[in-house]
């Protein structure tokens, strides 16, 4: 059975919240009494101009100890006080309240929040397009000139005069690199199995299961070795290098390296886009080789063909100029990674959700700028009739 809760007793009237404001001297003196429960609804709303007969610079003291009972309603009183008196610079005591309620009235600001600002006014669509336009050129010319800056300093660190520690190219070109070869070897051997998969499907029905070897070989050289190492990398790495710089701006150490003069685009940014140049075209050849061992295993265990048959398939299905063309696409692939993490992370804010927000940008801005970077060359290799 459900009991019903009793409302509260009614205070006796010589029990009600009163206040009353006093001078002392040239100080006012805020006496208050009676019982200040907020469940009881009778707390009084302190005037904003309560303070008005108060002098300007005054100190106001509280005299409390004819309280005999408070809860937050007594602490939502003194606060309308607190704010009243910052607007009039009149000095509260804290001293004279006694410590709990010190440390609450402690805890809230001196001045309520101002306004909320009025709501962004929506553009028209044509201007919405060309903001993001000009944003988005800006941002393109931003990346161009970082990378130009990174450039030079990859030609200053030949002739040894750049300000790139050695350390820090190791450590980025080993994180990059040989850590990253057990999760690029898993991808693409598990994508060549699937073309061969697939391949074998289709092929066994026009008695051409030997082709497999050659579809497997053309697609990891030409474009799934590439592509996908570069979306690897660009979840891995890219979204570190991202996470690593914004942490940094948030840390404040990227204002430390401008107020002592060392440039970020070669002590920062040099080392991580050469770690992806140098360890990107290696990376690719591995998944090439990685991806028609997977296309080996499903075709041995499916059709009708030998080792050597496979093998030799696949070596006179693509030339080397289609080897070449892919190295040097991925090459830019690990430029475009590296550049564009970088500049993510150093434009992100200083907060902690900040460096989250910076590594998710920058692996999907990586993943579709390598899709999109590799149609354009899909279009070249046409061009060329490669």
């Amino acid at each position: 059975m459900t009991q019903l809760q009793k409302p509260p007793a009614p205070l006796d009237p010589s029990q009600s919240p009163q206040w009353s404001l006093t001078s002392e001297g040239n100080n006012p003196l805020l006496t208050l009494r009676g019982v200040w429960l907020a469940r009881t609804g009778n707390i009084p709303q302190f005037p904003k101009d309560g303070l008005r007969a108060a002098p300007a610079g005054s100190t106001l003291t509280f005299d409390m100890s004819p309280i005999t009972d408070w809860d937050t309603g007594l602490i939502a009183f003194l606060w309308d006080i607190k704010r009243s008196g910052h607007d009039r610079h009149i000095t509260l005591d804290a001293q004279s309240l006694p410590a709990p309620v010190r440390q609450l009235l402690e805890l809230l600001p001196d001045a309520s929040d101002g306004p909320p600002p009025a709501p962004a006014k929506r553009l028209p669509v044509l201007e919405r397009i060309g903001g993001h336009t000009i944003s988005s050129l800006t941002e393109i010319g931003t990346v161009t000139s970082l990378g130009g800056m990174t450039l030079r300093g990859g030609l200053q660190a030949l002739t040894g005069r750049s300000r790139m520690r050695l350390s820090d190219l190791l450590s980025d070109t080993a994180n990059a690199g040989p850590q990253a070869l057990l999760i690029v070897g898993i991808v693409n051997f598990l994508i060549g199995a699937i073309l061969a998969f697939v391949g074998a499907v289709e092929l066994q029905k026009f008695a051409a299961g030997i082709y497999v070897a050659s579809l497997v070989g053309i697609a990891m050289v030409r474009e799934m070795a590439a592509v996908m190492t570069a979306i690897i990398m660009a979840g891995r790495t890219g979204g570190a290098y991202a996470a690593r710089i914004s942490t940094m701006q948030g840390n404040e150490e990227i204002d430390a390296l401008n107020v002592f003069g060392i440039p970020t685009s070669t002590y920062l940014i040099l080392p991580a886009v050469l770690s992806l140049v140098i360890t990107m075209p290696f990376l690719y050849l591995y998944g090439c080789l990685i991806g028609m061992l997977g296309g080996f295993v499903v075709a041995i265990s499916m059709l009708d063909i030998t080792a050597a048959g496979y093998f030799h398939q696949t070596i006179t299905s693509f030339g080397i100029g289609q080897f070449i063309f892919a190295f040097v696409k991925s090459i830019v692939f690990g430029a475009f990674i590296g550049l564009t993490s970088c500049r993510i992370g150093l434009k992100a804010g200083r907060s902690a959700a900040d460096v989250g927000i910076a590594a998710t940008r920058a692996v999907v801005a990586g993943i579709v700028g390598v899709i999109a970077i590799d149609a354009i060359f899909a279009v070249i290799a046409d061009v060329l009739g490669i």
